[in-house]
């Protein structure tokens, strides 16, 4: 990869891939404090572009540079990219294209891309927590805790009796929790590092510490920018 491409944000992509670091606190002025998240964004490399001819949509997919061994990217990926002289990357995410701003395979892009107190949207798969019951997985309040309810963790009615006799699909009920993909929209920027690719957002972020994300623009930041 030669030193003439661009470093920092590119206008053409809307996000990064990156990896959650852990949650903090933060304090402003007044004193209180401020729960949020550290996020590793970046960096990251054009691998592919879609277009509308060749694919019929646009699209600019990036990979996350970070150490890997050659043996745990499949062959196919690791030819394409040592015939277009790009870093070996195992994780590839797609993007949607952001204006007219040019793009080319190869071009580097930075957490410099965010700015302090823009929105933005953090995709990632949240913690598996395992079968759970009603109240732990729905939130149901459960019944009376005295002596003798004998209702205390139990969901309740959850369907009828005469008509029509069964229980209707997607209700509510104990089942396998987390471990879905998750989104957080609307997560205000409150610091960011270039020189060590790190991003740090207000509020939590889905999942367990080093789970692989994506962060995006939110759609206002996104409307703001066009």
């Amino acid at each position: 990869m030669s030193d003439e491409k661009p470093e920092g944000g590119n206008p053409a992509v809307e996000g990064l891939i990156g990896r959650k670091v852990g949650m903090s606190q933060l304090y402003e002025e007044d004193g209180t404090a401020v729960p949020v998240t550290v996020l590793k964004a970046g960096p990251c490399v054009v691998t592919a572009l879609r277009t509308t001819g060749n694919d019929g949509y646009e699209a600019i997919r990036l990979g996350l540079v970070e150490p890997v061994r050659p043996g745990r990217v499949n062959k196919p990926i690791r030819g394409y990219l040592e015939k277009h002289q790009l870093p070996l990357v195992r994780t590839q995410r797609e993007f949607r294209r952001k204006g007219d701003g040019e793009v080319s395979l190869g071009d580097r892009v930075l957490v410099s891309m965010f700015e302090v107190s823009q929105k933005v949207d953090v995709t990632s798969t949240s913690k598996g927590r395992g079968f759970a019951g009603f109240m732990k997985r729905h939130g149901f309040a459960g019944g009376r805790a005295s002596h003798g309810s004998m209702f205390h963790r139990a969901p309740g009615s959850i369907g009828q009796s005469s008509f029509p006799s069964r229980v209707f699909k997607g209700q509510r009920m104990a089942g396998r929790m987390g471990g879905k993909r998750s989104t957080v929209k609307n997560l205000r920027v409150v610091r960011v590092d270039a020189e060590n690719n790190i991003i740090v957002v207000r509020g939590a972020v889905p999942g367990a510490r080093g789970t692989l994300l994506t962060i995006r623009l939110s759609r206002t930041a996104r409307a703001e920018t066009k």
